[in-house]
């Protein structure tokens, strides 16, 4: 069996592969740019210069012939599509990037999915919980119904792969599957990303690279927090246990709390905790937020047995492990 990952180089594509290698025997095959950092797949490396299951290929969402390329070399039988401009505050200064990349690039994909001769691949097309928007309290929480209010470029890009999908699905027969996985981190996070730009900034503090400051945005948005280990379970769960063309899932942990609170908890974790002042950076607030993400995943659970597993306590120590390495390791960093 051979799947295809693309956006192999992203926190959860490096997580998806890791989990495909030691769950199964499939090869697994990462789409990427020619640009992309290959950081969170570094421990790779060795298989794919190997030719050891692991390879990769080169491709942008943006060009239609690429794709056609790697798909024709590959023959996928499962296909992750993840790769996606990702950041919902990118989106707001780069809104035509987004969109282009995110919605016409998934329909690329998928048109060379459909096309090429000899495959017919179970689809896993990756959209996400930005599509509901902001959602009033009576509707949490938030299912699969719930109608969609996306806050951002981005989340409008998403409600774009997300129907894209759907629509593939039913007209032309494609095993495509949609999935609206809420917020979901752990170790590789983009420092982009609230936690992970905290746990960043607490590394650097530790390591008295930058004055005891941290900088935030937004701290009263509440979150559902789910780890990237077990959404990529869930990803392999979704294409492997009885898929069914057409449908849509969301997906997510089981805690919530605010973004004050999940800052709390990283600091409680930092011997500098106490010499640490908090700071509002104007640049790190958003237009407008989606301020409630608490989703309903019984669909999902019910349908595959998954349920998450790893604890907000060890994902948000695991990603300021994580951050405390890149640190220690010597390398510069941007202070965002």
């Amino acid at each position: 069996m051979r799947a295809l990952i693309t956006g192999i180089t992203g926190m959860v594509g490096s997580h998806l592969a890791d989990f495909l290698l030691e769950h199964t025997d499939w090869e697994i095959h990462g789409l990427c740019r020619w640009r992309s950092m290959l950081d969170n797949v570094a421990h790779l490396l060795p298989r794919i210069n190997a030719g050891d299951r692991v390879f990769q290929h080169y491709a942008d969402l943006r060009d239609y012939l690429s794709l056609q390329h790697v798909v024709h070399a590959v023959k996928p039988d499962y296909v992750f599509h993840l790769a996606a401009q990702s950041y919902p505050k990118t989106s707001f200064n780069s809104p035509d990037d987004t969109l282009d990349t995110n919605i016409n690039g998934t329909s690329r994909l998928l048109e060379v999915l459909r096309l090429c001769p000899g495959i017919d691949p179970v689809i896993h097309v990756c959209a996400s919980s930005e599509v509901f928007g902001r959602v009033p309290m009576e509707k949490l929480p938030i299912d699969e119904e719930c109608s969609f209010h996306p806050a951002s470029p981005y989340a409008i890009s998403k409600v774009g792969t997300d129907l894209l999908g759907r629509y593939h699905a039913e007209a032309y027969g494609q095993k495509v599957m949609t999935t609206r996985m809420f917020t979901h981190t752990g170790p590789r996070r983009g420092d982009v990303f609230a936690e992970s730009t905290f746990a960043k900034q607490i590394a650097m503090i530790e390591a008295e690279r930058i004055p005891p400051v941290l900088r935030v945005g937004n701290l009263d948005s509440m979150r559902t927090w789910a780890d990237v280990r077990d959404a990529v379970r869930a990803y392999y769960m979704l294409v492997t246990v009885n898929p069914i063309p057409g449908e849509y899932y969301n997906i997510g942990g089981a805690f919530h709390c605010t973004i004050r609170e999940m800052l709390n908890h990283l600091l409680s974790l930092s011997p500098a905790r106490d010499r640490i002042r908090i700071e509002v950076d104007p640049e790190r607030l958003r237009p407008i937020d989606a301020d409630l993400q608490i989703p309903n995943t019984e669909k999902f659970s019910r349908h595959s047995g998954w349920k998450p597993e790893i604890s907000f306590e060890q994902t948000m120590g695991d990603l300021l492990a994580y951050w405390r390495e890149r640190v220690q390791s010597g390398g510069l960093f941007l202070t965002r």
